[in-house]
């Protein structure tokens, strides 16, 4: 009782932290909708909203762990929240400027402070419990981070995408939300370093210490696991945050466009629930990967085939395929790493770094050929090789 009760509160205060990554997270797809009307930029440079935001992964991870390292994970987290205030009140002055690259800039500065948060938390969920049912964890944590996804669309999409807001002051309208934004994370920033929460440190068992390699490369379930993330965060990103641009171009307008988002969030917050509940008692992490990319491949087909709603509901299904994937990838790939458990936790954060480049790939190919529809192809040979890693990927345990 008292070992559950030890545990449940420092989930708590994390699942507050996921909280709050995904209600900055999301609000990435009503900002590239607002720059795009706002400077009237075309897919490829407004998509750069999420190449400046997610980018910092791949650069801050290993530096994140770093940091970590020396000032544990609590104060470490409370560093990361105070670092995404500071982007957050970058905004203002940006707004005040109308400069495009400033906004960028206060992206990838909450971008940074976001994976020092996440290579922290993601293995202290991990950590905190049975290895069988990391993914159970990890779905909670995913639910506190939709749920605030759907509030971010509601208000700020509401705010930046209505109908009403326009003219030379319409990056005005970015100033008190962002201002209100600042003051939060500070105040979190404080709460989380007086907090009990306890430091956790990963173990390394007898038998991983009597197979430990003298490498983290020499670990092919991490390594294509780390390929698996990558394309698993490009496609999700792309499916998130091109879908209120992609609802437009299918001829919706945007004041109905601006709620997409939301129907993707809840595709993903109805594959959370499935996780907790079947999570492994009669589903395993593998199989869960297995179905979920199975679904991705057939959900991409139907957005490229189909037209109008129909293709917009197939684009806003892939939440529900990409859902299971964080929760079940995360403890696949970290699985037997022991000593290599934080690097291998830092290089997978690193491949967040895929939220960055595909969509801008994406973006790319939509310019290149005139058809934002076509350029989903792209989805379909990802979700192929997610499905070969929780098929046989993640079983290697050697490169012979």
């Amino acid at each position: 009782m008292n070992q559950s009760k030890n545990v449940n509160g420092p989930l708590l205060i994390i699942g507050i932290l996921f909280f709050v990554f995904g209600f900055v997270t999301w609000v990435n797809s009503v900002l590239i909708a607002f720059f795009k009307d706002a400077f009237h930029l075309n897919n490829f440079d407004s998509l750069l909203v999420t190449f400046a935001f997610f980018i910092s992964y791949f650069v801050m991870a290993i530096p994140s762990s770093w940091v970590l390292a020396r000032t544990g994970f609590k104060k470490g987290m409370s560093l990361g929240l105070l670092a995404m205030a500071v982007g957050t009140l970058l905004f203002i002055p940006a707004a005040q400027m109308e400069n495009y690259p400033m906004f960028l800039f206060g992206l990838f500065v909450i971008g940074t402070g976001l994976a020092l948060l996440q290579t922290a938390s993601n293995p202290y969920v991990t950590i905190l419990g049975p290895a069988d049912s990391a993914a159970q964890r990890i779905s909670v944590m995913g639910i506190c981070n939709k749920v605030a996804g759907i509030l971010s669309q509601f208000i700020f999409g509401g705010l930046f995408l209505s109908s009403a807001v326009g003219g030379s002051s319409k990056l005005a309208i970015v100033i008190m939300p962002y201002g209100i934004m600042t003051a939060v994370l500070v105040l979190l920033a404080v709460w989380v370093w007086f907090s009990s929460l306890p430091e956790v440190e990963a173990e390394e068992t007898v038998e991983e210490a009597g197979n430990a390699k003298s490498s983290v490369w020499a670990y092919p379930s991490l390594v294509l696991g780390l390929v698996a993330f990558f394309v698993y965060v490009g496609v999700e990103v792309i499916a998130g945050d091109t879908i209120i641009n992609y609802g437009v171009s299918q001829g919706f307008s945007q004041d109905v466009a601006k709620s997409f988002t939301t129907y993707t969030l809840y595709g993903m917050l109805a594959g959370y629930i499935i996780g907790i509940f079947f999570i492994p008692k009669y589903l395993s992490q593998q199989k869960a990967l297995n179905y979920s990319a199975i679904l991705g491949v057939l959900f991409s087909i139907g957005a490229i085939t189909f037209t109008g709603f129909m293709s917009v509901l197939c684009l806003a299904l892939l939440g529900l395929a990409n859902a299971l994937m964080w929760p079940a990838l995360w403890p696949l790939a970290i699985n037997g790493l022991g000593k290599f458990t934080k690097i291998g936790s830092a290089f997978i954060i690193m491949m967040i770094s895929g939220g960055a480049l595909m969509p801008l790939l994406y973006g790319k190919i939509a310019d290149q050929i005139g058809n934002t529809q076509s350029a989903y192809l792209i989805l379909i040979p990802c979700y192929l090789f997610i499905y070969y890693y929780a098929t046989i990927g993640h079983k290697k345990s050697s490169w012979k």
